[in-house]
């Protein structure tokens, strides 16, 4: 994936935050201690103060256009919920005037941020409402990069909005720190990346010299749909310590693909995703993949949780790293230490105290 830069303007100030924060991360988890605690927060996933930056801020969005702001956006709407959950990561709540589209059906908006069901529903992956984004009059819109034609029609009217595609670990750690400048949180975002290093770091350090298993990780529709080696799933695997045995697969898209090709992939785990449309016991029964060794030993598990699925690409997606990890290699990364590590992020960033239950433990 291209690198993405931000502006020359705000180069300087965001490298000297990311690469203090990231080098604080690496120190305090550095093997062979398993767990971090996420930064404390004085208020998780309220609107933090702006910080200063030069005017005007401009960005380099993750489709290579140039996003410019007179000052750190004030009223946003985002289109993509995983950009809707980093935001409110970095304290930007209050700020949403919009937000994606079947809001309701998020868990995680539920209990830390109710106020967005009642959100107009904007845009999604597959439309965007262009009059009611402009009604709303924002200084900011954020959109999924399949809306790129929307994107610049917003643009023409003088709406500045800025197209995502986090589908790698790299562009992750880029698209937060693109919102920290857009938002006027540099700091905030720099936070978040530390740890998200710190921990990757940590869990390719206990990894480094362990068996990889191979793992196939099945999509929403069906368990012969797939992910694509240019997905953020399919390099979250590999983090965590496995093969993914569908990398050979090209695009960013899930991918059908027959039973016969899944049988002589043969993996010996497979991870179902939170939002499949399917049981794991659909897979047990489908007589095609009997011979399979991940259904022979009865190796199939569903990513949690119950507050938001753990493999898409956005920050809690740390936690399916260490699942991931656990699942694999659990004399490395115990039950107990995921849990825990889990349950101080979503009070960290959330101000959530949640329950094993909620974790989908």
């Amino acid at each position: 994936m291209k690198k993405r830069l931000l502006s020359l303007a705000l180069l300087s100030a965001l490298l000297v935050q990311l690469l203090s924060g990231c080098a604080a991360g690496a120190e305090n988890s550095a093997p062979p201690s398993p767990q971090s605690t996420p930064p404390a927060a004085a208020e998780p996933a309220q609107t933090q103060p702006a910080e200063s930056y030069p005017a005007p801020i401009t960005v380099t969005d993750q489709a290579g256009r140039t996003v410019t702001l007179e000052k750190p956006a004030e009223k946003i709407v985002s289109c993509y919920y995983l950009v809707t959950a980093s935001l409110l990561t970095l304290g930007q709540k209050d700020k949403i005037v919009g937000i994606e589209m079947k809001a309701g059906s998020r868990e995680l908006y539920r209990l830390c941020a109710p106020e967005f069901l009642d959100l107009p529903g904007v845009g999604s992956g597959k439309e965007t409402n262009i009059e009611a984004i402009a009604a709303l009059e924002p200084d900011l819109v954020l959109l999924p990069s399949k809306q790129l034609e929307a994107a610049d029609t917003l643009a023409g009217l003088g709406i500045p909005a800025a197209v995502v595609e986090p589908e790698s670990y790299e562009a992750f750690n880029e698209l937060i720190a693109m919102l920290g400048a857009l938002c006027g949180c540099g700091d905030r975002a720099a936070e978040l990346t530390a740890y998200y290093d710190g921990v990757v770091e940590r869990v390719s350090a206990l990894t480094k010299d362990a068996e990889r298993p191979s793992v196939y990780l099945c999509g929403e529709a069906s368990w012969l749909r797939s992910c694509a080696g240019g997905m953020y799933q399919r390099e979250l695997i590999e983090l965590a310590g496995g093969a993914c045995v569908s990398a050979e697969l090209p695009g960013t898209k899930w991918a059908d693909i027959s039973a016969e090709q899944l049988a002589a992939w043969d993996p010996e785990v497979m991870f179902s995703v939170s939002y499949a449309e399917y049981a794991l016991d659909d897979i047990r029964s489908d007589a095609a993949l009997t011979g399979v060794r991940a259904v022979a030993e009865d190796r199939i598990y569903t990513v949690p949780s119950e507050i938001e699925a753990w493999d898409y690409p956005q920050p809690s997606s740390i936690l399916g790293l260490l699942w991931m990890t656990h699942m694999l290699h659990p004399e490395l990364v115990s039950r107990e230490e995921y849990v825990s590590e889990a349950q101080a992020f979503y009070q960290t960033y959330f101000g959530l105290e949640v329950s094993k239950e909620q974790l989908g433990i």
